[in-house]
């Protein structure tokens, strides 16, 4: 089922709601720069299990409205809370992967973790993507600036294509690398730019302390863009957290070890 929900004035929020009748709910939140559909090789192997599968597009990116506004993490998890409130979901299990994770964990903290049994976090962007003082871990600030801010602003299909390159451990298809490709060029130009921007300015050190509820990390340790030490001090930061790490995955592990991925994240929803 396809609806869009409105979250503020004139901004509407995409949602793919699979298997609406399944026993447990399972939302998911994209990462940068993809959208809803960089799930679907769990959706293929929870749906058939009887789950039911919502997948978002956070504000500027696939389906959804692209305002010029509103891409910090408060609104995006207001945005968040709007979907769960419209469609009465209680007792779920909140994911995300890389962005949507940090935009996950800001709902946990925000809203008090509202409808939310159990949290995974897939390559969070979490507590900082960049490295700030004290804190030395992530990507430099100078690099983001460089490659994903100008480089959106310059040859915007050139940046995605190029990220692409990093996110996998593993080579993948030609068609595959394609596919993935184009779920970034659905975003809107300023969206992309707009998230890249937050990053920066972005952090989440006193989020982690105020999520309760258990959580699952999952962590590529040859992630290329989310650094692996950053699911360390996800560990740390969580009370009843536990960190699983994928040996042979990248950013993408939902796909680079998409069995194991699967089975884990089965292991852990029930």
């Amino acid at each position: 089922m396809e609806l869009c929900i409105q979250t503020e004035s004139n901004v509407r929020i995409y949602v793919n709601d699979i298997n609406p009748s399944g026993r447990k709910t399972i939302l998911f939140i994209h990462g940068w720069p993809a959208n809803h559909k960089m799930f679907e090789y769990q959706y293929n192997q929870l749906v058939p299990l009887g789950y039911r599968c919502i997948g978002v597009d956070t504000r500027g990116f696939g389906k959804s409205d692209k305002p010029l506004w509103g891409y910090h993490y408060d609104r995006l998890a207001d945005d968040i809370l709007c979907v769960v409130q419209a469609l009465g979901l209680q007792n779920f299990i909140l994911t995300g992967h890389s962005t949507g994770g940090a935009i996950a964990i800001r709902y946990m903290a925000r809203h008090g973790g509202y409808g939310v049994a159990k949290l995974a976090l897939f390559a969070a962007a979490a507590p900082s993507l960049i490295q700030r003082p004290g804190f030395p871990y992530g990507q430099k600030a100078e690099d983001i600036e460089k490659i994903f801010i100008r480089g959106a602003y310059d040859d915007r299909p050139k940046m995605l294509r190029d990220f692409g390159e990093i996110f996998f451990h593993k080579k993948m298809s030609q068609a595959f690398s394609d596919w993935f490709f184009g779920l970034g060029l659905e975003a809107a130009s300023w969206s992309t730019i707009a998230i890249s921007e937050a990053w920066l300015a972005e952090e989440l050190f006193a989020d982690l302390p105020k999520i309760y509820v258990p959580t699952l990390i999952i962590h590529g340790l040859h992630d290329q863009v989310v650094p692996y030490q950053l699911a360390i001090v996800q560990k740390q930061g969580i009370e009843n957290s536990k960190l699983v790490t994928f040996e042979n995955s990248g950013h993408g592990a939902f796909y680079d070890q998409r069995d194991e991925f699967n089975e884990e994240l089965l292991r852990f929803i029930t």
